[in-house]
């Protein structure tokens, strides 16, 4: 695994990053999955560190996987949420990031708007991390690419397939690290919910350089010579319900199911099985899914925090926990010029 330098870089988007630095998180995944795997102590790697997680939208598996993760290393984490906060209330999202960065080394954030966590990273001294926003969802995003590597072994040249509403962060993030990592990306969904022609535009020219494609279709056909399928809940948290009848409506000819030829390809999806995006009967245990696999690769994923985080104090600042998926050490932000 060479080293690559991610010292102080916010993990917001993966716009944001080289493909060679995606391939290096996830090696460097794959490397401490080993490590727990063959449980090797790793609490020593960043005892005394502190993390705050904010949740403004509910979690399951990104509030599990950051918790286990950041006790696996030695850390200690405070929960926050809309009811136990004044984020965003009585405290500005800046105020906040100023704040939080004198009590903790790191933030994660998971919410609604990504102008959020980029607020939070401008004004804060300490790395900040996106657990999810309406956008994009990248820590998952590192959690789906070890899955795709320990069953393929490589990225490039390998098709992966979207089914459903392709507009928000899993379509949007898919399509961004398919074409950084140079995987092919279908969505294949009805064109009320093809992604937004900006960012298809930016992933088309990031595709070309890696030598991939992006696709969007109506056809369903389009699917087939796919090497794995993926698949989220239609309706997004936040959303209304009645949005559900539109969605069923619109979406359920792209419902994943033995008829696309599940026994042959991997299948994966964000773990919400209601009963729409997906057919449980028979085939939502089969052994072409690989999306159980998906939650212990987050957690993985999310708990290269650092294995070496050196002590690099200064008086008065905390040192900087490093990337939720990284080993870098922490940078002082501090002597980046921000806005008052």
């Amino acid at each position: 695994m060479s080293a690559v330098n991610l010292k102080g870089k916010d993990f917001l988007k993966l716009l944001d990053y080289e493909p060679s630095e995606i391939e290096y998180l996830v090696d460097l995944s794959a490397d401490l999955k080993k490590k727990k795997k063959d449980g090797v102590d790793m609490t020593g790697e960043l005892k005394g560190k502190n993390i705050a997680v904010i949740f403004e939208k509910t979690s399951t598996r990104t509030r599990c996987s950051f918790e286990v993760a950041a006790h696996d290393l030695g850390m200690q984490v405070t929960y926050l949420d809309p009811s136990a906060s004044q984020i965003g209330k009585k405290e500005s999202i800046a105020d906040t990031a100023r704040v939080l960065s004198r009590m903790f080394d790191g933030i994660e954030y998971r919410g609604f708007g990504q102008e959020v966590v980029e607020t939070l990273a401008l004004y804060a001294d300490v790395p900040v991390w996106n657990g999810l926003t309406n956008e994009f969802h990248p820590t998952q995003m590192i959690a789906d690419t070890l899955t795709i590597k320990e069953k393929f072994g490589h990225f490039k040249g390998l098709t992966l397939s979207y089914m459903g509403d392709a507009r928000y962060n899993m379509g949007n993030s898919l399509m961004v690290t398919c074409a950084k990592l140079g995987i092919n990306y279908v969505a294949c969904t009805n064109k009320l919910y093809f992604p937004d022609k900006e960012l298809v535009d930016t992933c088309s020219v990031i595709a070309k350089q890696s030598g991939s494609t992006i696709t969007l279709s109506e056809d369903t056909d389009a699917v087939k010579g796919s090497d794995i399928v993926y698949t989220d809940v239609w309706v997004s948290m936040g959303e209304p319900e009645e949005a559900w009848k539109e969605r069923i409506d619109k979406l359920l000819s792209y419902q994943v199911n033995p008829d696309i030829g599940v026994d042959h390809i991997r299948v994966l999806k964000g773990l919400v099985h209601i009963g729409c995006e997906s057919n449980a009967s028979p085939g939502f245990f089969s052994p072409s899914l690989a999306f159980f696999n998906q939650g212990l690769s987050g957690e993985i994923f999310l708990g290269g925090a650092g294995r070496k985080l050196k002590p690099h104090l200064r008086a008065a600042h905390h040192q900087g926990i490093a990337h939720v998926i990284s080993r870098v050490t922490h940078v002082d932000k501090t002597n980046i010029i921000k806005p008052a």
